[in-house]
């Protein structure tokens, strides 16, 4: 049986990712500061304590794990990019230097595969309508971009016959939270019910569970099938290009809200996510919208 080590799982992203491992019969190591409440996860999960500060020993926490997935930031709640706040030196060190830290623990450990949770930040601005392949010059424009980007080429440069490391570039990620928690647009939604003004704004989005499954999917495939794109192979992760148009008329339906939707956005200047890397592996996202469990 499969041990994986999660950081950051009780995280936005991360909580999908375990709930994945727990429901393929994996066993999962919760590492956080502190352990979540009981029924948070579907399943058992074993805990263990850990956090992004770089001189800490994290080697204990990886006894027995076979691969590991890196879900967690250091953040100013509620925000990635701009969640430095005021304090961009210790935003650096622990997603840089606390991330690399981890994963050399992780390598010394014996563990065979490593997953980082990057961003699509990385690529930065680019001209309208380009395509963002794995292969895209990457400029990032923001710390949160130039940390993920810092800790990619850092990864490739750890990667050994024994140690695979692997990045997953994802857009943004949406879906039920967990027990207590409040999705991504639970704030857009009662703005928009409460006849509040809304910006037109349109991104691209993936479903937690799509995430979860493409992570898993790495996590378990023969190493020969991953390692054609280098030392620390990259996929990005993506699915539907989303109007906030669309998604709040797709909310208003289902609440039974009367007043319209914000005009639409201009989505010439946007930068779609070519996924066909994660494609070729079998990795199929739902291509649609879904609103299910969210109120």
């Amino acid at each position: 049986m499969t041990t994986v080590l999660i950081s950051g799982a009780t995280g936005q992203a991360g909580r999908f990712i375990a709930e994945e491992f727990l429901a393929t019969g994996a066993d999962v190591i919760v590492m956080g500061r502190t352990w979540p409440a009981a029924g948070f996860f579907s399943e058992p999960a074993e805990w263990v304590a850990g956090d992004l500060d770089p001189d800490h020993d994290f080697g204990p926490a990886f006894d027995g794990a076979d691969v590991f997935v890196h879900c967690a930031l250091a953040h100013v709640p509620g925000k990635y990019r701009g969640g430095e706040g005021d304090d961009p030196e210790g935003f650096r060190r622990a997603n840089v230097d606390g991330t690399l830290a981890l994963m050399a623990a992780a390598r010394r450990a014996g563990v065979g595969r490593a997953i980082f949770l990057s961003s699509r930040a990385v690529y930065g601005p680019k001209p309208p309508g380009t395509v963002l392949t794995e292969t895209t010059p990457c400029a990032p424009d923001t710390l949160y971009g130039q940390t993920k980007r810092a800790v990619e080429i850092a990864l490739a440069g750890m990667a050994s016959d024994r140690f695979l490391p692997l990045i997953v570039r994802a857009t943004g990620i949406y879906g039920p939270a967990g027990p207590g928690r409040a999705h991504k647009w639970a704030g857009l939604f009662a703005d928009f019910a409460a006849g509040r003004a809304i910006a037109p704004r349109i991104g691209t989005e993936l479903h937690g569970e799509d995430l979860a499954s493409a992570v898993q999917l790495l996590a378990t495939l023969p190493a020969d099938q991953l390692g054609a794109h280098g030392p620390a192979p990259v996929f990005n992760a993506s699915d539907i290009l989303l109007d906030r148009h669309d998604l709040l008329a797709a909310y208003a339906k289902r609440a039974g809200i009367a007043h319209a939707p914000p005009p639409r956005a201009d989505a010439t200047a946007f930068n779609a996510m070519d996924t066909a890397r994660l494609r070729a592996l079998g990795w199929r996202p739902r291509g649609t919208l879904d609103l299910t469990g969210l109120a």
